[in-house]
């Protein structure tokens, strides 16, 4: 069997509570085998060999079916996930010190929406980046924050209204999701 990570958006923010052992409960209910998650923001992994499209759906139905709200997933094989880290336009940025908490990988449900990367572009200061990667699972924007997240408009604007439908995780999460399924 094979497993299959599933990221939620907005998680835990802005008022949107999903304690973890519920999630893993409804990830159970829902059929999948051995959920577990990381950290609080809304990453599961479970062993399925359901093509990710089905697993989005069947844990959307059961989230909105558990806690009584839409919340998008977006899910991504082991071999998408590797070809996403692969793919990093910032690795040598990512690998520097401290530099996996300045990274931001939005990983997008259904493409970037036109015109984000140039609109994302002109809200970055100093020497914030970001670039767009075309991937089998999805698509993906690399953002990056050499002064961090936490004051950076760039990263304030990555909202779904201008990028489309997206989650994002900074690159020491992506590292530690690749090790829970063997990338």
């Amino acid at each position: 069997m094979d497993r299959r990570i599933c990221l939620l958006r907005g998680v835990n923010v802005g008022g949107v509570k999903v304690i973890m052992t519920a999630l893993q409960a409804v990830a159970l209910e829902a059929g999948f085998n051995a959920p577990r998650t990381l950290l609080a923001s809304g990453n599961l992994v479970v062993d399925s060999d359901a093509a990710p499209a089905e697993v989005e759906a069947r844990l959307e139905a059961a989230i909105e079916g558990h806690f009584g709200r839409r919340i998008e997933v977006m899910v991504r094989t082991p071999d998408e996930w590797r070809a996403l880290m692969t793919s990093n336009p910032f690795a040598a940025e990512a690998a520097s010190d401290g530099g996996g908490s300045k990274l931001l990988v939005m990983v997008m449900k259904a493409g970037i929406a036109a015109g984000a990367v140039e609109a994302l572009r002109g809200f970055a200061s100093g020497e914030e980046r970001v670039e767009p990667v075309s991937l089998p699972g999805g698509d993906a924007l690399f953002l990056w924050h050499p002064h961090g997240m936490g004051t950076s408009r760039m990263a304030e604007k990555a909202a779904p209204r201008l990028i489309g439908v997206g989650t994002g995780r900074n690159w020491n999460t992506v590292v530690k999701l690749a090790a829970m399924v063997g990338v």
